[in-house]
């Protein structure tokens, strides 16, 4: 029965997609790390953040990824190099040899139009979930998704970046700053797998109220104009090839540049508040907020997809 209380929680993660090795460090999050084989990950940065955290950081009380199974990019051999390096115990070539074996189970990908195929067998099977941003690519799965939540199926789904340290006393206080009127979020990569991180780091600022989406760039780079019903606008500059950058503000009483520097300490609060809902039923922010911010995400890729035309977020009707 969920919540699940204080059991020992046996966690299965999937993955994965091409450029995207969040099962190395998410599962090193919990069980901790081999380093020999950790040296051996594709993704660089990944070793890197990690290896600045001491030992004590590592582990979440009473809960352990278990099981991993990788379908899509890889499969069997990208698994069995990921249990090594995170000291994951059980390898499986299907997914639904989680099911019976597994408390809750954790969608690491992040193609949004793969999340309905690759979760409706454990949310049938009444498992809770974690799924990766973005939740959803389209209107349609976005539907999907919200009735499966009227029924009471169970899943949480956001961005590491809604817990940037660097941000998180501005989403508690920013009253300095003066009315908000502009913000500037650059992002790496293309905006069906890396816009939700811009707008979940905007988000928390403005709050829900968003109205449209303009996209004047092309997939390779895209170039995105959000209005807010608080009259603050938003630019999304993104592209392949491009560097990070941290987050511009400007209010009527002053300017901030806040940096992002600490990808582990994002991706653990992110982790470690997922098992605060497995085990209490507490949710770390209303579905509704991820409603609104997978509505952006289609609207951004419907006027990119329009010849730059405005979309409203009405238009998306869930």
């Amino acid at each position: 029965m969920f919540p699940l209380g204080n059991k020992e929680l046996s966690i299965g993660i999937l993955g994965m997609t091409e450029g995207n090795g969040h099962p190395y460090s998410w599962s090193a999050m919990f069980n901790g790390y081999t380093k020999e084989y950790m040296d051996l990950c594709e993704f660089p940065v990944i070793p890197q953040y990690l290896y600045k955290q001491p030992p004590e950081t590592f582990g979440i009380e009473g809960a352990h990824i278990t099981h991993i199974c990788c379908t899509g990019y890889a499969e069997r051999e990208m698994a069995e190099k990921m249990a090594r390096a995170s000291n994951i115990p059980n390898v499986v070539d299907d997914p639904l040899e989680m099911l019976g074996k597994v408390d809750a189970v954790i969608c690491a990908t992040d193609v949004g139009d793969e999340h309905i195929e690759r979760c409706r067998p454990f949310l049938d099977a009444g498992l809770p979930m974690f799924i990766d941003k973005p939740l959803v690519n389209s209107e349609e799965d976005l539907k999907t998704f919200v009735k499966w939540r009227k029924e009471g199926k169970m899943f949480l789904s956001s961005s590491s970046m809604r817990y940037n340290k660097e941000m998180e006393p501005f989403y508690r206080c920013h009253h300095e700053l003066g009315h908000l009127m502009y913000i500037c979020q650059p992002m790496p990569k293309y905006y069906e797998t890396y816009g939700i991180h811009a707008l979940e780091a905007v988000y928390p600022l403005l709050g829900p109220g968003f109205v449209s989406v303009r996209n004047t760039g092309t997939y390779e780079q895209a170039m995105v104009h959000i209005k807010h019903s608080s009259g603050c606008c938003v630019d999304v500059a993104q592209g392949k090839g491009m560097a990070g950058a941290g987050t511009l503000i400007i209010g009527s009483a002053g300017t901030r540049y806040i940096d992002d520097g600490d990808s582990y300490y994002a991706f653990k609060k992110q982790l470690d508040l997922f098992v605060h809902w497995l085990r209490t039923g507490e949710e770390p922010f209303p579905f509704d907020e991820t409603v609104e911010l997978m509505k952006m995400i289609v609207a951004g890729i419907r006027s990119r997809e329009e010849g730059a035309r405005e979309v409203f977020l009405s238009e998306i009707d869930v």
